[in-house]
């Protein structure tokens, strides 16, 4: 197995050996955890609408519409992580670790400033802002909204830290690390919402500060962690020099968070930016384009919801394995080594279209023996496998190119390009062939969907060329 495995996801073309900085073993090392730890997320939040739900109607409502208002922080967050881990990335990928350290101070200045101001803004505003996005909500709806969100706000500083800090040790590969402390604090917060609603009956703070506390907890933990991390350096303050077959490992320093230094936040930034801005607008335009499937009937509003559930879990294989791509051609590219990211882009990419066939298959097998556990109709069953076969075909066929290899363009700095073909694809494509597909040619969520696939395929055209093309080799992030 492991033979024909090799077989299939090595490139034809190779490079040596010496120049391999992942072996086969490396990547399964890495990518594994990242995988489980998306799973367990996934999971996690199953669990915690299923509690969540015995707390009340408005509490459900309340917590849900807060939740739309913080993911938006919470994208902006990862987006400024995603652009840390780049810069650290290509710095350990070129042996620079007093630099890779100082990246890693900046990064974590950077969220801790942005998240604070975020949180501040919240908490001062929360009950303009919540009348201004929910006005029209019920009164009971509208209290336990404000509840969750001066609770939840107080987590902005802790969800933003543990970003930065996960994205320096994903940088080094250490990836098993950040799925032990999401499982940790997945646990804390499971328990802490049972507590607080079957025992405390606290409704909305019941499930709010148990998020709180298993936020803050990840955060002290991946600071301590980082903070104890070795650099793997050696000799006097004033002469360090690398210790000799050493791992390149960064580590933070209180010297290089509090301090400003420009080029390096700009180099951050410059990542985090375009990142920050196509991930904000695709959410956006996801929400507003849900909210078509209102048109439909109850039928389709029914089978749209549980077809987003097994939509979420068949990504998850793209997902992890993109995440995969920002550390290893970071590394290449921080190396000079533009061929070993060549030939890493390609095996990363066979890798994941073998395993995303392989889990979407799977998902779609389990799909109708899973929803056997749902009050649905029939018609509104069989529409969800119709969803899920169409989803997970296209899923398997063109997200690896479509969102696994941007991961791998944006980790060489090209994020501009992904920036503006993901706008185009997202608000000028997905937008018009949904209204096109779904309203003017009657298709209903059957055309939402299809609309969403034919964006994947957009972006894998565009994705693949640039690619195919090299000009991604030309950027550089460090060094300038």
């Amino acid at each position: 197995m492991r033979q024909l495995i090799y077989r299939l996801t090595e490139p034809a073309q190779t490079i040596p050996d010496a120049r391999k900085i992942f072996s086969n073993h490396d990547l399964s090392v890495l990518i594994v955890p990242l995988f489980l730890e998306q799973l367990l997320e996934v999971l996690v939040g199953v669990a915690d609408t299923f509690m969540v739900s015995y707390a009340g109607e408005a509490a459900v409502s309340g917590v849900s519409l807060v939740n739309m208002f913080n993911t938006v922080f919470i994208f902006l967050f990862s987006a400024l992580a995603a652009g840390g881990a780049v810069v650290v990335s290509q710095y350990i990928g070129s042996h620079d670790e007093k630099n890779g350290s100082l990246s890693a101070g900046q990064l974590v200045m950077i969220a801790t400033v942005f998240s604070t101001a975020a949180m501040i803004f919240s908490l001062a505003l929360n009950r303009q802002l919540l009348r201004l996005l929910f006005g029209e909500a019920d009164r009971d709806v509208m209290e336990a909204c404000v509840t969750y969100l001066q609770i939840s706000a107080y987590s902005y500083p802790a969800i933003a830290v543990y970003n930065a800090g996960a994205a320096v040790y994903r940088s080094m590969g250490k990836t098993r690390v950040t799925m032990n402390i999401s499982l940790v604090a997945n646990g804390i917060n499971i328990a802490g919402n049972a507590i607080g609603v079957f025992v405390f009956h606290a409704g909305v703070a019941g499930v709010a500060y148990p998020s709180l506390i298993a936020r803050t907890f990840s955060a002290v933990v991946i600071l301590f962690l980082c903070f104890r991390q070795q650099d793997g350096m050696t000799g006097s303050q004033e002469n360090r020099v690398p210790v000799p077959g050493s791992p390149v490992c960064v580590r933070l320093k209180w010297k290089n968070i509090f301090r400003w230094e420009g080029g390096m936040v700009k180099r951050i930034l410059g990542i985090a930016v375009p990142n920050g801005i196509e991930n904000g607008l695709f959410q956006l335009t996801k929400v507003a384009l849900s909210s078509i499937t209102a048109l439909f009937g109850t039928v389709q509003i029914a089978a749209n919801g549980v077809a987003q559930s097994f939509w979420s879990v068949a990504a998850l294989m793209g997902t992890a394995l993109g995440l995969a791509f920002v550390t290893v051609i970071g590394q290449c590219m921080g190396a000079g080594d533009t061929d070993a990211a060549g030939y890493y882009m390609k095996k990363l990419l066979r890798l994941t279209f073998l395993a995303s066939i392989l889990w979407n298959a799977l998902i779609l097998l389990a799909a109708p023996l899973v929803l056997k556990g749902y009050a649905l109709s029939d018609e509104a069953a069989d529409l969800v496998v119709v969803l899920v076969i169409i989803h997970n075909i296209f899923n398997a066929l063109f997200y690896p190119l479509s969102g696994a290899l941007a991961n791998g363009l944006r980790a060489a700095g090209d994020v501009k390009f992904t920036m503006y073909v993901s706008l185009f694809s997202t608000i000028g494509c997905r937008g018009v062939f949904t209204v096109l597909f779904g309203i003017c040619l009657n298709m209903g969520v059957i055309g939402i969907a299809f609309a969403m696939c034919l964006d994947w395929m957009i972006r894998a055209a565009f994705f693949w060329a640039r690619f195919r093309k090299g000009k991604w080799k030309e950027f550089r992030v460090i060094g300038q």
